[in-house]
């Protein structure tokens, strides 16, 4: 006899704690193997292809595509065993069936999952916790909002809804349609504390909203909207405000511009946004860069020091690697090389700082990491032990991490772990910057483009290939001499690449 087995979001990485469903793979009725890649979900991080533990049956799928689930929420149930066949929906196998649109469990004549299978990063086999049915909300709002009658302090006739700060009429979504949620005694599940705290600071009651995850869990998304929906209305109330007829002004208007003030700006004081302003959610990968990025500059006491190396003898040097047989070695290889010779020589960088321990950690390994632009954001694939690859090994592994991360296919295993990052943002046409700690490392050196410029060489001017090298550390770390020492060691090699034979 067949039993279903529930198949859950695994835990894909580091610090990841949901994920967006991108495109199903599968459809309710398929066969699937052990294994097979069900789903294509996007995270924070990158984009990833699920598989799942079982072969059998698909008999249910939870999530439409574009919808964000927590980890550990269930993902689909299969029938596996003798039998599974007979699982198999009569309904058009195009769809998912009713039980797998309205977000329900598997019926009470089917097996619930004893376990889900080790399928990522971190993801236990332990029994699932009982869930409540979910039915998701179908066709308008109820009469509070869609009606004339009103919610809150609304006056008869206006169509609107309170949308004060702690009005009854906080919109949530339902199908695209703003809708009111009833209020809830109780603790309220939100996906997670950022959630929490957009709302706690543009002074939105939580149990006025209709999450959109399993189980009704309110999603960012879900805060955002109604934030949105909130400012909408207050600018729809403030055009429709005028005089009554015994001279007073409509009191719903003027609540709904104040509370559109209040969340109209996501946390920031003053007016809604004015005509054409465009806000744009910090979510998924903008979102994590920028709240790494921050966390790097409000943690991190960084230094800064650069210098300009003549980079003609690399150029050369690299010219008569290509001009031999064999495949081509690539520029950005030739300066990991020159990292790792480096980071041997001061380790101090190739470190961390454990604050709770008050401890610094110094890796006997470099997992050199790079930053790379693609149509998702800036990402940063991890190369493993680069210490130990010759120049030809780092240009193939190099062109492979930048593929996957353009192609989105990047595994959460190859973006976190790095111990020191190389960023060569001469590709984008620019001499010099100063780079941003990528926390928690420690140093990060920064490339310029490699132009022509005079200089002074053997006595003489002339024109030579100039590079600037910019290098930002923690200053916890190590001290200016140590920073200055490895970045003079870095320059020395750009412009005596015969330098590093010592260390080969």
């Amino acid at each position: 006899m067949a039993q279903v087995l529930e198949f859950k979001l695994p835990d894909l990485g580091e610090g990841l704690t949901e994920a967006e469903i991108v495109r199903w793979l599968v459809q309710v009725g398929d066969v699937v193997a052990v294994d097979q890649p069900v789903v294509e979900v996007e995270t924070a991080k990158a984009m990833v292809e699920v598989p799942c533990p079982y072969g059998g049956v698909v008999t249910a799928r939870f999530g439409e595509e574009g919808a964000e689930l927590p980890v550990g929420a269930p993902l689909l149930t299969v029938a596996v065993g003798e039998g599974a066949e007979g699982h198999r929906p009569a309904a058009d196998p195009g769809t998912d069936g009713g039980a797998a649109r309205a977000g329900e469990q598997p019926g009470a004549g089917e097996r619930r999952s004893e376990g889900s299978g080790n399928v990522l990063v971190g993801y236990g086999t332990s029994e699932a916790p009982a869930r409540r049915r979910r039915v998701r909300p179908q066709g308008r709002a109820s009469g509070a909002a869609a009606g004339s009658g009103t919610a809150g302090s609304g006056t008869a006739g206006s169509g609107t809804a309170g949308a004060g700060p702690s009005g009854a009429g906080v919109p949530g979504r339902a199908n695209g349609r703003v809708r009111v949620a009833e209020p809830v005694d109780g603790p309220v599940p939100v996906i997670s504390p950022l959630v929490r705290r957009l709302a706690r600071e543009n002074d939105l009651d939580l149990r006025e909203l209709t999450g959109s995850g399993p189980d009704g869990l309110i999603l960012r998304a879900d805060v955002e909207y109604a934030l949105r929906a909130a400012a909408a209305q207050g600018g729809r109330a403030a055009r429709e405000a005028g005089p009554h007829p015994d001279g007073t002004v409509r009191e719903q208007a003027l609540a709904a511009t104040a509370g559109a003030a209040a969340t109209g700006s996501a946390g920031s004081t003053g007016s809604a946004v004015p005509p054409g302003d465009v806000r744009i959610p910090l979510k998924g990968v903008r979102g994590a860069v920028a709240d790494k990025l921050a966390r790097s500059r409000r943690e991190i006491p960084d230094a800064t020091c650069w210098v300009d190396a003549d980079a003609t003898e690399l150029m050369r040097a690299r010219a008569a690697m290509n001009a031999a047989s064999g495949p081509k070695i690539s520029l950005v290889a030739l300066l990991a090389r020159i990292c790792t010779a480096a980071l041997a020589r001061f380790p101090e960088l190739n470190s961390t700082v454990d604050t709770q321990a008050r401890e610094i950690v110094r890796f006997d390994h470099v997992h050199l990491g790079f930053a790379a632009q693609t149509d998702r954001g800036l990402v940063v694939p991890v190369m493993r032990d680069a210490h130990a690859r010759d120049a030809e090994a780092l240009t193939s592994e190099f062109a492979r991490l930048t593929e996957a991360a353009r192609a989105g296919r990047l595994t959460p295993g190859e973006l976190t772990g790095g111990t020191f990052t190389l960023n060569n943002y001469g590709v984008f046409g620019v001499d010099g910057s100063t780079p941003i700690v990528n926390h928690p490392e420690a140093a990060m050196l920064g490339v310029g483009r490699i132009v022509p410029k005079p200089w002074v060489h053997e006595g003489e001017l002339a024109v030579r290939q100039v590079v600037q090298l910019s290098l930002t550390f923690d200053h916890r770390v190590c001290d200016g001499g140590t920073a200055g020492g490895f970045l003079r060691y870095v320059a020395d090699c750009v412009e005596q690449p015969a330098v590093l034979l010592r260390t080969l």
